[in-house]
């Protein structure tokens, strides 16, 4: 199942980030429109592997374990590049460290909720979350190479700020369930005796 076409698209989203990295270091216009494609591409099957993996019932333990993976990998790649390129101000920096850590956040809860066979499905908001910040990086890539009538390296600005206002709302969400669920483990822990019984009733 590793070698199933939506798990060859998560794949090509990681091989591309070498590529992404390595042109944004080349300082030509060629080089900002080619990285731009690149990651428009990725993002792109960001979409699609999913997408795929439904319709076609391929769904697969590794799928799940690698496109989340592919996904941050690409977004904090392109976020450190933007941030030693200096395509962003000083002051855009922060909505690039706000993004990061939502991303720690949450994959640390799943990876905790995981571990008690919990799920947290991914709401409509964050889909926008993640599509307005695929927009906005796709757009700073290109910074000063884009056309000169419009302030391209300022629409990409705002546009990772309104993601970053994004991040915090859907991270705060997912934080909020996150600890839903700890808490239901713990009293379910103080209900039971260390041989794993419970102690009384919960009926």
């Amino acid at each position: 199942m590793l070698f199933s076409l939506p798990n060859i698209l998560t794949l090509s989203r990681i091989a591309a980030i070498p590529l992404i990295v390595g042109l944004m270091f080349v300082p030509a216009a060629w080089a900002d429109w080619l990285a731009c494609l690149l990651f428009t591409v990725a993002a792109v099957t960001d979409y699609l592997d999913g997408y795929l993996a439904r319709a076609w019932s391929q769904i697969s333990a590794v799928g799940k374990f690698l496109d989340p993976i592919a996904d941050k990998l690409l977004v904090a790649a392109v976020l450190f590049m933007l941030v030693a390129t200096e395509k962003i101000g000083h002051i855009s920096v922060l909505p690039a460290v706000v993004i990061l850590m939502r991303e720690v956040l949450v994959s640390g809860l799943r990876e905790y909720l995981a571990g008690i066979r919990v799920s947290v499905p991914v709401s409509r908001l964050a889909k926008w979350k993640t599509a307005m910040q695929m927009v906005a990086l796709g757009v700073l890539i290109v910074g000063d190479a884009g056309p000169e009538i419009l302030p391209v390296r300022m629409i990409g600005e705002v546009g990772l700020w309104i993601a970053a206002l994004l991040t915090l709302v859907t991270g705060w969400d997912y934080l909020r369930s996150g600890v839903r669920h700890m808490a239901a483990e713990d009293e379910r822990a103080r209900q039971r005796d260390p041989a794993g019984k419970p102690l009384r009733s919960t009926g």
